[in-house]
């Protein structure tokens, strides 16, 4: 019978639960910072290219220092700079909204930091199960930031002209709480490595050049050989899931026009489902599987619903049943990678190789979104043929043996 888990995990679990709750809190009404702007759709897709393009070197230099210091210090550093970000949107403004986008990337590349806590922590018989679990406890926080600033909004009856300032001022808060939540959170990584003040500034030189975190990734690849194959699947798998940048613009300025409300609504049912299928298929299915066909028909499976999305046109059911069908193939892939990924790590470069891990989906996530942006401008259902060619190739890399 396996040990217990360790309770550190708990507090985990709540900290990237709070964490993606101010998040998903505040995207359903990011299209009125810049809906005064030409081509909206265009600049929101900026705005979060930006956020994701600063990851690119933040995740790596992160994951180095929490192997150096500790995976503690990190957690705090990174809930202070999202409060110190959220702030910044108080005053709904265009040029505010892209000095958030730099500043909360530069502290988001927590989450390699998170999963190597969560490794840490876990047994070889739960870490499977663990690294799922994250993945539904995302999934929670992506109904719940919605559903807060759902309830908020019609609770309170806020016109539609103050909406954005309410779900900020419920933003902030929240991550007051979290900075509360990563203070008390024990240290889970006990064996230090010397960081100094040179290897910081190699580490942020190398991080922002693709070719020598490619020449990292091999070196990894070369003495533990299966990452760099997991690694490029995950970028392949975050060239699709670039739609989920994608579905606020979409759905707010395409054919559906969903509102601040309507917006939450989805998320709330997008995020409802999955946690339900994220729980049950890591905890009974997913170490009893072949992963890696798993992966392989879950993309196949899934790439004719991202083509789908582009089609519905105004009916809301329609999307709906998409919505659903997806949360049962394209959503359950990434904690499969994830947990894979986690099986070749080690105490020591734990932290690296999540970070790297990270910033090759970074450089990724900002490539679909100067792709998804540019065929928006073009015509709103375009970027649904990308995304389902991406994961088209998610299927062709997994299959290689």
């Amino acid at each position: 019978m396996p040990p217990p888990p360790d309770r550190r995990l708990y507090l985990l679990y709540a900290i990237i639960l709070v964490d993606v709750v101010v998040g998903a809190a505040v995207g359903p009404v990011m299209p009125e910072f810049v809906r005064g702007l030409r081509e909206p759709q265009l600049w929101l897709s900026v705005g979060t290219g930006v956020f994701l393009g600063v990851q690119l070197f933040s995740a790596p230099l992160l994951g180095r220092l929490s192997d150096g210091y500790g995976r503690r210090p990190i957690f705090i550093l990174s809930a202070v700079g999202t409060l110190l970000a959220n702030v910044l949107l108080l005053p709904v403004r265009a040029g505010l909204y892209f000095v958030n986008r730099v500043s909360d990337g530069l502290t988001n590349g927590m989450y390699a930091t998170a999963r190597s806590a969560i490794t840490d922590v876990s047994t070889p018989e739960r870490l499977f199960r663990n690294q799922g679990i994250e993945g539904a406890i995302i999934s929670l926080g992506f109904v719940l930031g919605p559903m807060a600033a759902g309830l908020l909004l019609t609770v309170l009856r806020v016109p539609t002209g103050q909406q954005a300032t309410y779900v900020v001022r419920l933003a902030v808060a929240l991550a007051a709480l979290n900075v509360l939540l990563s203070c008390l959170l024990p240290e889970t990584h006990r064996q230090r490595n010397d960081v100094r003040g040179a290897e910081l500034r190699a580490e942020l030189a190398l991080s922002v050049n693709p070719l020598t975190l490619w020449a990292r990734l091999r070196a990894k690849n070369a003495s533990n050989p299966g990452i760099r194959r997991i690694v490029l699947t995950q970028v392949a798998l975050t060239l699709s899931t670039g739609y989920y940048f994608y579905f606020v613009p979409f759905v707010s300025l395409g054919p559906l026009k969903l509102d601040a409300r309507g917006i939450s609504y989805l998320f709330i049912f997008f995020g409802g489902l999955s946690i339900v299928l994220n729980y049950g298929f890591f905890t009974f299915l997913a170490d009893r599987i072949n992963q890696r066909r798993a992966i392989v028909w879950l993309a196949v499976l899934g790439a004719p619903v991202l083509l789908g999305y582009g089609l519905v046109g105004t009916s809301k059911l329609a999307f709906y049943g998409l919505v659903t069908l997806d949360c049962c193939t394209l959503s359950l892939i990434q904690g499969l990678l994830e947990g894979r990924l986690a099986r070749h790590t080690t105490e020591a470069d734990r932290g690296e190789i999540f970070g790297l891990n990270q910033a090759f989906q970074s450089l990724a996530s900002v490539t679909t979104t100067l792709v998804f942006g540019g065929l928006s401008v073009l015509d709103l259902r375009l970027p649904w043929a990308w995304f389902a060619l991406c994961l088209a190739a998610v299927a062709g890399l997994a299959a290689r043996k």
